[in-house]
């Protein structure tokens, strides 16, 4: 819940990071008082159109005018929030609606919206492309995180590579044997004659990498995303895990004789783990230390750092939402508040925050929220006293003329004493990893 105005513009960025991650979020924003509503007179927090900006990021961005409305508005809100393609919804509301009492009826739950029928002709196009593509593959998004069953059967049943953005680390396990970073997709793509995208926009593939000579088949609960860039020359409009069951009972009768690729899927595993550490060795070696220290059904959440841009392609992931990035919209600064709000929704589990230290400090002031309900995240700074990739950007494309990307940091390990918080300093990775054991150790903040 925010105020109006500026209070809204400050959620913007995470709101649009729940845009970009399909995350479904409710904001209750507040208005301002009815006898100025939408006179663009210069009221204490007026935007104008305030409803309007916001719904460009927003599934659905309604008003409740009176009290007997809100059941039926908050009702539909959370029915938006439920169905489809989950994003984030907004209610407004003025002050003096808040402040009247009125008999009101009261809804149940709202319920999901019913899924549609799967069209059976779209189906069998599907299964027919992949079960007769010589090297069929698959890329998997975020929207299949709840998948993993059926799409690790297809992948066996296909002989294909997983491939899975950063949204969709852990939807299966990289303990099998299929799974690939997007590193390890661009290596074999050459190779595919066709392609499955699941839960995926695909723009990684339709604008960079190229389809040319490869049959393309899409499932998506959003027919939105069809048409963009490219048609498919197969479309399944249906949630992930239930189009993916429909494709490995359909895909049986058409399916040719493959040899097995999991060696070959292995090949190139290592070989993105060798580019990665000859490309950067300390962030190999620092991943490295993160992966063998989180357990495996804790949770790592990445800000935009050269760490996390690592951990993207190189951090075994092995459960469902362990892995938390910001998606397209690369959202600087997000990271340490998002790592608070996965602890209260993961209460038992290890959760650790990477950041640089550009980025943490733009919600360093939770380390407050953090102490005051004793959220035992543990926050990572990796303190290079630049934004790294700014300043990398400016050396690298212009002549190295730097402008306002160094920065004058505190002490963050004062900082989180004076927060009543354990703070360490590691220089190496090795350090790093004895101080990480320690602050996992105990259940508090650091």
């Amino acid at each position: 819940a925010v105020v109006p105005g500026p209070g809204l513009l400050n959620a913007a960025g995470a709101l649009s990071t729940a845009w970009a991650c399909n995350a479904p979020v409710l904001v209750i924003a507040g208005q301002i008082w009815e006898h100025q509503y939408e006179k663009n007179i210069g009221a204490l927090h007026e935007i104008p159109n305030q409803r309007e900006m916001i719904a460009h990021i927003m599934k659905s961005a309604t008003y409740i005018p009176q009290p007997e409305d809100a059941p039926g508005v908050i009702h539909e809100a959370f029915r938006h929030l439920l169905s489809g393609r989950p994003r984030p919804v907004e209610i407004e509301m003025t002050p003096d609606m808040l402040g009247r009492q009125a008999d009101v009826s009261l809804l149940g739950p709202a319920a999901r919206d019913a899924s549609p029928a799967i069209d059976q002709d779209a189906l069998e196009a599907a299964a027919k492309i992949l079960g007769q593509a010589k090297y069929p593959v698959i890329m998997a998004g975020g929207g299949a995180m709840d998948a993993g069953e059926p799409l690790l059967a297809l992948a066996e049943t296909l002989q294909a590579p997983i491939i899975l953005t950063p949204n969709a680390k852990g939807a299966v396990s990289d303990r099998e044997p299929y799974t690939m970073s997007l590193l390890g997709g661009h290596k074999i793509w050459a190779k595919a004659d066709a392609v499955l995208a699941v839960g995926t926009r695909f723009d990684r593939a339709l604008l960079d990498w190229g389809i040319d000579g490869m049959k393309v088949v899409r499932i998506d609960v959003d027919a939105e995303e069809f048409g963009k860039v490219q048609q498919p020359d197969a479309a399944i409009l249906a949630d992930a895990s239930q189009g993916l069951s429909a494709l490995v009972d359909a895909v049986g009768k058409h399916n040719r004789s493959r040899e097995s690729r999991v060696e070959e899927i292995a090949s190139v595993r290592e070989a993105v783990a060798d580019e990665l550490f000859e490309k950067g060795q300390v962030l190999a070696e620092i991943g490295t230390v993160l992966r063998e220290e989180l357990p495996d059904d804790g949770v790592l959440v990445g800000d935009v750092t050269q760490v996390a841009v690592y951990t993207d392609m190189g951090f075994p992931t092995y459960y469902p939402r362990t892995y938390v990035s910001s998606g397209f919209q690369g959202t600087l600064g997000y990271g340490y508040a998002t790592s608070l709000g996965a602890q209260v929704g993961a209460p038992g589990r290890k959760v650790i925050s990477v950041n640089g230290d550009g980025g943490f400090l733009y919600t360093q002031p939770e380390m407050a929220t953090a102490k005051q309900h004793n959220i035992p995240v543990v926050a990572i700074v990796f303190d290079d006293g630049a934004f790294g990739n700014v300043k990398g950007i400016q050396r690298t494309r212009y002549g190295g003329r730097e402008i306002a990307s160094t920065l004058e940091n505190p002490d963050f390990v004062k900082l989180a004493d004076a927060f009543g918080m354990a703070g360490y300093r590691a220089e190496t990775p090795e350090q790093l990893r004895a101080v990480l054991k320690e602050a996992l150790a105990v259940d508090a903040p650091a």
